[in-house]
């Protein structure tokens, strides 16, 4: 039986914007572990977010960790900002970064723990060659873009792929899943090998108490995670 704890991450996509500061709050409240900001240039995908000055002015008023989840083209030239604004990890997108193996050492470089992200199209074979440069792996399990979005079971293959890889090599970093991640399919994620569970809608709506939904999720993952 595994025994690991989960770690509990809220996307601040579903958000009341409005009371953006007061909603990160909450989380903190809550009990969330971190919270993952939704970075988006309207072309890697397409919708538009935040920018780093949005993270710096929350960043003062909680004391969890902040990850900058970057779907962007080229992140590059700005991985210094989303250090400087507060995100302790930086994750970057596989297929948005050209010479990925340096990427990642720049942001260690900088500080940051480094992050790297897959598509749902994008095999695990695109990253087994840095996976010694990170900190973090993220498998989306939607494509990224939107929130509220189904989540993709055909991904746990992916998930228990990357577990293997991880186990069979030594190595020593987070698993993450970020996509439709709800208390139907947070226990699956977690059997395959996750455990790190980003959660928006099923986090920020729904029935009963912010705090409630948390403990909600957090069971559901340790339940998963129990059962391998």
């Amino acid at each position: 039986m595994d025994t690991r704890v989960p770690t509990l991450v809220a996307s601040v996509l579903p958000a009341d914007f409005s009371e953006l500061g007061q909603e990160v709050q909450r989380l903190e409240k809550a009990g969330v572990d971190r919270i993952q900001w939704d970075v988006m240039d309207g072309r890697f995908v397409p919708n538009l977010t935040f920018g780093p000055d949005v993270i710096s002015a929350n960043r003062p008023l909680v004391s969890m960790g902040f990850e900058a989840h970057l779907m962007v083209d080229d992140p590059d030239p700005m991985l210094p900002r989303w250090v400087q604004a507060g995100c302790e990890i930086i994750i970057v997108h596989a297929e948005a970064t050209r010479h990925l193996h340096r990427t990642l050492s720049v942001i260690a470089d900088l500080g940051a723990r480094a992050g790297v992200a897959l598509n749902p199209a994008t095999p695990l074979e695109a990253v087994t060659n840095v996976l010694d440069r990170v900190d973090l792996l993220l498998v989306m399990t939607v494509n990224p873009g939107f929130g509220g979005q189904k989540y993709l079971a055909t991904m746990e293959r992916k998930i228990a792929a990357a577990r293997a890889e991880i186990d069979e090599r030594g190595l020593d970093f987070e698993l993450e899943v970020d996509g439709g991640i709800a208390e139907a399919t947070i226990g699956a994620a977690a059997r395959a090998g996750a455990d790190v569970f980003c959660a928006g809608s099923a986090l920020l709506n729904g029935p009963g108490s912010l705090e409630d939904r948390a403990a909600v999720l957090r069971d559901a993952a340790v339940a998963g995670i129990e059962s391998r």
